[in-house]
This record gives structure tokens, C-alpha cells and sequence, in this order.
């Protein structure tokens, strides 16, 4: 089946199968949370971006492929209610940015903006978006075969910027960081995956880059 990138909680995963990489989308309740899980090819290591809730289910997804590494892509409660228990029961490290280290329930290594996070034999580029938490980030893989691939968590959906509370500073914050460290560095056919919802590419949301602007959330 062709990969869509459209889950619902309690549905099936998503599976989309790269040249080194295979990416397994999950919908967690009870807020939609996806979760997405990372498994290279090469060495079969497994990364998990966001436990974020229903961790029986995502220890399914884990399998006996072990798992060595969890992102969490910010602080807010519903991107790590799994976590403690998914970090118990697999031995994985836990990674966050630095600036959202003390939002977590366990505690993580901390990340920078241009760290790179590895899974097996392929490299995530974490880059710092600053306005829906301090301390959000987007995870991106160059996929050395195709397109590249762009876990935004809650900084990027169709349709808009994450939620920055009407806060002006905060929005004009993450509107920047995200127009000139996505938009601006990286192709049309870039995929990317968010936090909730369904999946789009850059070229599909870039004409609407000003009436984000404008609108001001």
C-alpha cells in the first residue's frame, strides 16, 4: 500500500519504507499524538520520535528489535506521557533540546540546534525552532537516495505554524525560525511529518507562507 502518512488513534500504522531507513507512523489517544518510529536498515537499531502516549502500543511497535534512542521534539505533556515507561522497559537514552529538559518526567540528554542524532548507519539533523516551547525541535533526515524527510513535531503543520498562544514575540519567533531554517534551506519535495494530522511537503504549504504571516498564528 502506497504511504499516505494518514493514521487515526487505535488504527493501523503507517508504514513507508525508505532505501536505509523505514518509518512506522502511529496515532496515540486520547489527544492524536503521532508517534513515528525509526529503523535502520543496516543495523536494525530503532529510534522513537515522541512517546508520546499509550506506551503498550508502542513497546508493540518496538517489537524484539530493541530500541536504542527516544526524541522528544518539545515539553508539552502529550508529546511524553509514554515515556518513562518506554525508557524503563527498553534501556533507550532519552534526548530533548536543552531549553525543554526540565519539562520532562525523567531526566534527558540534552540537544542543540545542528546536533546530529543517529540511528544505526543514517543521521537526524536536530534544528532548534523557538516559539511553540523554548526549546522545540524538527528532526531532519537527507535521505542519501531521495527526498528528504522532516519530523517537525508541533512547530509545522499543513496549514500553519504551531501554536505560539497569541503571543506576537513567540509567533514572530517561530514564523522566522521556521521560514529560513525549512522553507529556506531545504526543497519543494521535502516530506514532513507533524505532531498530529496528516503528513504534506514544503512545496505544497511554501505559497502560503504569507498569509501565515499576516494572519499572525
Amino acid at each position: 500500500m502506497t504511504y499516505n502518512g494518514d493514521v487515526t488513534p487505535g488504527g493501523a500504522p503507517a508504514v513507508r519504507e525508505l532505501d536505509r531507513l523505514t518509518v512506522t507512523k502511529v496515532s496515540v489517544g486520547p489527544m492524536d499524538n503521532n508517534a513515528y518510529l525509526l529503523r535502520c536498515h543496516g543495523t536494525g537499531e530503532q529510534l522513537l520520535i515522541d512517546a508520546a502516549n499509550e506506551a503498550p502500543r508502542l513497546l508493540e511497535l518496538v517489537a524484539d528489535g530493541g530500541l536504542a534512542t527516544v526524541v522528544t521534539t518539545h515539553r508539552h505533556m502529550d508529546h511524553w506521557v509514554a515515556l518513562e515507561e518506554v525508557v524503563a522497559k527498553t534501556g533507550a537514552r532519552a534526548l530533548v533540546h536543552a531549553d525543554d529538559a526540565d519539562g520532562l518526567p525523567i531526566p534527558a540528554e540534552p540537544l542543540r540546534d545542528g546536533n546530529t542524532v543517529r540511528v544505526g548507519d543514517c543521521e537526524l539533523e536536530v534544528i532548534h525552532l523557538v516559539g511553540h516551547t523554548p526549546g522545540s525541535i524538527a528532526l531532519l533526515y537527507r535521505d542519501p537516495s531521495g527526498v528528504p524527510h522532516l519530523f517537525t513535531g508541533d512547530s509545522l503543520f499543513p496549514g500553519g505554524v504551531g501554536n505560539t498562544e497569541q503571543d506576537p514575540q513567540r509567533f514572530g519567533s517561530l514564523i522566522d525560525d521556521v521560514e529560513h531554517k525549512l522553507f529556506d534551506r531545504l526543497p519543494d519535495e521535502t516530506w514532513f511529518y507533524p505532531g498530529h494530522g496528516k503528513d504534506s511537503t514544503l512545496g505544497a504549504e511554501r505559497p502560503a507562507l504569507p498569509q501565515w504571516r499576516a494572519r499572525g498564528w
